[in-house]
């Protein structure tokens, strides 16, 4: 286990910050879909520098919480001359509760009164709470609801973190995930403190959440309410913040950085195939035209029918400029869209589509065969239509596509996504996570949402979001 005492200077912030570490990361997708979010600290405190911004989001997108903490941290200031292991502990109690309630009001929140330093030695009853935590947050038996799909989500410091507790909390949150077919992501929080640029391996797949000023803001206030750990408890050397300036600096960061999720099975640090896929090729797209005009059923089906009804009904305006299609396929949808545009414009990646939309279009729409987001149509557009295409992208790739998307979308333009909601093997992405990659990017503010067990439908406009009624004078 790596050794470090938290009073030596350690790595500076601005030492991570020039080396350029936290910009090449790539995002971490919190989804709204997420039915459950159980954070577990080892001690009070953890959950706040690690995973406030998590927290916050995932409360705000309306994702139950449950907070669990190994520990009261009591062993935080070895003989202290003015507080006793139990006055830190009850006292630490009380500053999380306050913590928790500045970033996930409604959470629920569990102490399991473990020793402080000694979850190796409480690994069996660690297991065994956190077990029964992530049953009790469980699906339940009742009747089918139109609950979102998804993998619960468990978040625990990094086992890599060169703090024993946390290793520990780390191991055992890794082994319950597995038990339980949890999604796991874990945070590092002294690692920051020993650990270099230089000594990142290339076995660990790390990724960034980028928080909103208003994410940052609850962190901060988290932070803060940890009186005992932010400020020295007395003027006696003994009694000095644990927490320091550097510490505090790096909780002021604009993303929170996470391991990501470990497959069962697999050596520690091998990231699972679905965060690190790869953006689906045009080889993919080839096989999948072959020989078949209408593979998704567009033209036969009701589901696809209605769907595209939705859509088109949910445009806020009758009329548009310019609009753009990425992932046009066959043409079908394009179709109904240019009914609306003075100027319209239909992307895809392979031949085979585009060969049948324009057949079906003829010269009234401008068809191109691009590879997005290396490639973007030129021009500016006040709609940007991204329908059933969003998951074919890795993460990493999306998130360049909604860049690209805003910097071509005008001033009033209007983004709509519509995205398949159930898992479909070898997709990068769920359409949840497409959505909630949409829904956490600060230029982008949803006018109207349609949510269904098949399908999420959303409508993006740059803020603020002006309605439909109120845009016609009606409210």
């Amino acid at each position: 286990m790596v050794r470090f005492d938290h009073r030596d200077a350690g790595t500076t912030e601005a030492a991570w910050r020039a080396s350029g570490f936290l910009d090449r990361l790539p995002p971490l997708v919190v989804s709204a879909a997420t039915p459950h979010l159980v954070v577990l600290a080892a001690h009070p405190d953890d959950e706040a520098l690690g995973a406030a911004g998590l927290l916050v989001r995932s409360s705000r997108q309306g994702t139950p919480v449950t907070v669990v903490v190994a520990t009261d941290g009591e062993g935080s200031h070895p003989g202290s001359p003015t507080h006793s292991p139990a006055d830190l502990a009850a006292r630490r109690r009380l500053e999380l509760v306050e913590a928790v309630a500045c970033m996930a009001p409604d959470a629920d929140v569990r102490f399991l009164g473990l020793p402080d330093g000694g979850l190796r030695e409480h690994r069996a009853a660690l297991h065994q709470e956190l077990s029964k935590v992530l049953v009790s947050v469980g699906p339940s038996d009742g009747p089918p609801t139109v609950a979102p799909p998804g993998r619960l989500l468990l978040c625990a410091p990094w086992r890599g973190d060169g703090h024993r507790d946390h290793r520990i909390a780390g191991e055992v949150a890794a082994a319950v995930a597995a038990e339980q077919d949890a999604q796991l992501v874990q945070y590092p929080i002294w690692w920051w403190h020993w650990a270099s640029p230089d000594d990142v391996s290339d076995q660990v797949t790390m990724r960034r959440l980028t928080l909103t000023p208003d994410e940052r803001a609850a962190k901060s206030r988290a932070v803060s309410a940890y009186r005992s750990q932010v400020s020295p408890l007395s003027p006696d050397p003994r009694d000095a913040a644990v927490v320091g300036p550097e510490m505090l600096l790096r909780a002021e960061r604009e993303v929170e950085v996470f391991v990501a999720d470990e497959p069962r099975g697999a050596a520690p640090g091998q990231a699972a195939a679905r965060t690190t896929a790869e953006t689906l090729p045009v080889a993919f797209f080839d096989d999948f035209y072959r020989g078949r005009s209408d593979p998704w059923g567009f033209e036969t089906r009701w589901y696809e029918r209605r769907k595209r009804d939705l859509t088109l009904a949910a445009l806020p305006r009758p009329r548009f400029r310019a609009g753009v299609e990425i992932g046009c396929s066959t043409g079908v949808l394009t179709a109904s869209l240019a009914a609306r545009c003075d100027r319209m414009t239909g992307v895809d990646l392979a031949q085979a589509p585009l060969d049948a939309a324009r057949r079906r279009l003829g010269q009234a729409v401008e068809l191109l065969r691009l590879e997005v987001p290396r490639e973007w149509p030129p021009g500016r557009f006040d709609l940007v239509v991204l329908s059933e295409v969003g998951y074919y992208f890795s993460a990493t790739d999306l998130e360049t596509v909604i860049d690209r998307a805003l910097e071509s979308m005008s001033d009033d333009g209007v983004l709509v996504a519509c995205h398949w909601r159930h898992p479909v093997a070898g997709y990068p992405l769920g359409g949840d996570e497409v959505h909630a990659a949409l829904a956490a990017r600060p230029g982008l503010a949803r006018l109207a949402r349609h949510l269904e067990q098949d399908f999420v439908l959303d409508v993006l406009v740059r803020p603020p979001v002006v309605s439909v009624a109120t845009a016609e004078g009606l409210a």
